[in-house]
């Protein structure tokens, strides 16, 4: 058995959930944190077995798509001058996934 653990955007994680309980996979969803952008994301726990990890993986894969976005650095530095103080905005990309498939040595459900 194995557990696939996928860190994705909040706005993809429906759509993936979907996507899973139609190929009768369970996953179990938790709210996590990114901690660059410090924006809300969710990370799902997906239990399968070892033949169905490329199955999990390729759904991951078209539903999570990878996109640019403007941000806001957030600055700490109030040693500056106020006008050298206002950051501009910059584009990052985002999106995406980031999937650790694990080995699960004991599995039980009670």
């Amino acid at each position: 058995m194995k557990l696939v653990i996928a860190v994705v955007q909040d706005q993809d994680a429906p759509l993936l959930l979907d996507k899973l309980a139609e190929d009768k996979i369970r996953a179990t969803k938790l709210a996590s944190t990114g901690g660059f952008l410090r924006q809300g994301n969710t990370t799902l726990l997906i239990g399968v077995n070892e033949n169905m990890v490329d199955n999990v993986v390729d759904l991951i894969r078209e539903t999570c798509s990878s996109k640019e976005q403007l941000i806001t650095p957030i600055v700490s530095d109030f040693s500056r001058s106020v006008p050298d103080f206002m950051p501009q905005p910059i584009t990052v990309k985002v999106g995406g996934a980031t999937i650790f498939v694990l080995d699960v040595d004991r599995f039980e459900k009670v």
